[in-house]
C-alpha cells in the first residue's frame, strides 16, 4: 500500500474538526479545564490549563488515531493496523483499534518503558520492539506493513489524525471563550495543526504559540527555511514532542496559522513538571508540562486569559523520580556537594551538626576513602542535600566553608 504525499492529500478543514468531534463522543472524554492561581500570578491575567493528562489511555492521541481507523474502509480494516511509537500514539492506537474491532500491530523502540509497554498490550495491542530509537521502528512499521497490507497509522501526518486533535480546540473555545492565547507543545505538529485549524477558523483573533524541547526544535528552522529540515539526534527527556523532523501535512498548516514558535530548556521543563505535581496536583510528563515552561520561562509574553494544553501524563516512574530531582536542583531545592575532611573518627558526625545548623536536609552520603588524589589521612565525601531555594544553597556552602571543609566545585 503506498503512502500519498502531503501535496496529495486534502487539506484540513473546520468541518472536518467538527465530523471528528461527533464522531468521538462517548468515546474520548471531553477532558477538564483547571484554573491556575500561582501561573495565573505569574502572567498577571488567567491561566488554564486543559488536561489532556486525564485522556483516556493518558493523552491526546486517542483522539487522532481513532478519527483516522474509523475512516478506513471495510477492506482496510480487514486488513488490520500498524504503527510506530515509543508510547502515547501506541496506546491510542491499540484502544481505538480495540474500540473498532480492528486488529492492531504496534512496533515499540526495544528501550521503551515497561508501563508503557504493558499498557499497549492491555490495550489489545501486539507489540513488537525493534531498534534503539522512534526512527528504526517507524522504519520497520513501515516495511510490515507493505509486507501485510496492514494500514499504516502515523502519529501526526495524516488530515483526518490532525482532524481528531483539533477537537482539542474546539473544546478549549467551549469551555474557556474568552481565551487570547493557547500554548501548546509540538513534536511532528498534529496537535498543534488541529488545534490552530479549529480555533483560528472560529477565532482568529486567539494567539496560538507553540512550545518545542530546544535539543528537538526542528521546527523553527524548518519555517524559517520554508519547508520540513530535519534535526540530526534530537535529544530531550520530553519523549512526546522528541520528533526529528516536522510532519508535511502539519508543517503547512502551523507555517499558516501558528503564530509563534518558543523553546524551552530541559531544566524549565523539569521545573514545569515540578510545578504542575505540587501546585496543580497533576502528574504531567514532561512534553506535557511544555506549555507550562514556556509561561515560566517568560511570563509577559502571554496576552490573557491563557490556556496551556498538557498533552499527555504518561511519564515513566523511573524518569519521573530523575526530572522530579533534576526539578528540585533548578529551583535551588536540591544541592549536591563534594568536600575533603580528615579521615577520623567522629569526623561524619561533626561535618552533619554543620549541616543541622543550617537546617539543610541529608538525602545521602557517600565517601571515598581510596583516591591518589587524597592525601593519607584525608576522605572526600559527597552529600545530596535538600535546600529551601537558592539563596539556602549559598548559606549551606558558606557555613562549610565557615567550618573550614574545602568544598569541592
Amino acid at each position: 500500500m503506498s503512502y500519498r504525499t502531503a501535496d496529495s492529500l486534502p487539506p484540513v478543514t473546520l468541518d472536518d474538526v467538527r465530523g471528528a468531534q461527533k464522531m468521538l463522543s462517548g468515546v474520548a472524554r471531553v477532558t477538564a479545564m483547571e484554573g491556575s492561581r500561582h501561573l495565573s500570578q505569574l502572567v498577571g491575567a488567567p491561566v488554564h490549563l486543559k488536561c489532556e493528562n486525564l485522556q483516556r489511555t493518558g493523552s491526546f492521541k486517542l483522539r487522532g488515531a481513532y478519527v483516522r481507523i474509523a475512516g478506513l474502509l471495510p477492506e482496510e480494516r480487514a486488513a488490520g493496523v500498524v504503527a510506530a511509537s515509543a508510547g502515547n500514539h501506541a496506546q491510542g492506537v491499540a484502544l481505538a483499534s480495540s474500540l473498532l474491532g480492528v486488529r492492531s500491530t504496534v512496533f515499540m523502540p526495544k528501550g521503551a518503558p515497561l508501563p508503557k509497554i504493558s499498557a499497549t498490550q492491555d490495550y489489545g495491542a501486539e507489540v513488537r520492539l525493534h531498534g534503539q530509537v522512534v526512527d528504526e521502528t517507524l522504519a520497520a512499521a513501515q516495511e510490515y506493513a507493505a509486507e501485510t497490507g496492514a494500514v499504516f497509522i502515523h502519529p501526526f501526518d495524516h488530515p483526518d489524525v490532525i482532524a481528531g486533535q483539533g477537537t482539542v480546540g474546539l473544546e478549549i473555545l467551549e469551555q474557556c471563550p474568552e481565551v487570547r492565547t493557547i500554548v501548546v507543545g509540538i513534536g511532528g505538529g498534529g496537535l498543534a495543526a488541529g488545534i490552530a485549524m479549529a480555533v483560528k477558523s472560529l477565532r482568529p483573533d486567539v494567539r496560538i504559540v507553540g512550545v518545542q524541547a530546544a535539543g528537538a526544535a526542528a521546527y523553527p528552522p524548518s519555517l524559517a527555511a520554508g519547508h520540513p529540515v530535519a534535526v540530526d539526534n534530537p535529544a530531550t527527556m520530553a519523549d512526546g514532542i522528541k520528533v526529528g523532523r516536522p510532519g508535511d501535512v502539519p508543517f503547512r498548516i502551523i507555517g499558516d496559522l501558528v503564530d509563534e514558535v518558543r523553546t524551552v530548556s530541559e531544566d524549565e521543563l523539569a521545573t514545569a513538571l515540578l510545578l504542575c505535581l505540587e501546585r496543580a496536583k497533576l502528574v504531567v510528563e514532561p512534553a506535557g508540562a511544555s506549555p507550562v515552561a514556556a509561561l515560566l520561562s517568560d511570563p509577559g509574553a502571554f496576552e490573557g486569559p491563557v490556556v496551556a494544553v498538557l498533552s499527555g501524563g504518561n511519564v515513566d516512574p523511573v524518569l519521573l523520580e530523575r526530572v522530579l530531582r533534576h526539578g528540585m536542583a533548578a529551583q535551588g531545592r536540591y544541592l549536591a556537594v563534594r568536600l575533603r575532611l580528615t579521615d577520623r573518627p567522629g569526623a561524619l558526625a561533626t561535618l552533619l551538626g554543620v549541616l543541622s545548623v543550617v537546617d539543610a536536609n541529608v538525602l545521602d552520603v557517600s565517601h571515598v576513602r581510596t583516591d591518589p588524589r587524597l592525601g593519607l589521612t584525608e576522605a572526600e565525601v559527597e552529600l545530596h542535600l535538600e535546600t529551601k531555594g537558592p539563596v539556602h544553597c549559598v548559606e549551606v556552602g558558606q557555613a562549610l566553608r565557615e567550618a573550614g571543609y574545602t568544598v569541592i566545585d
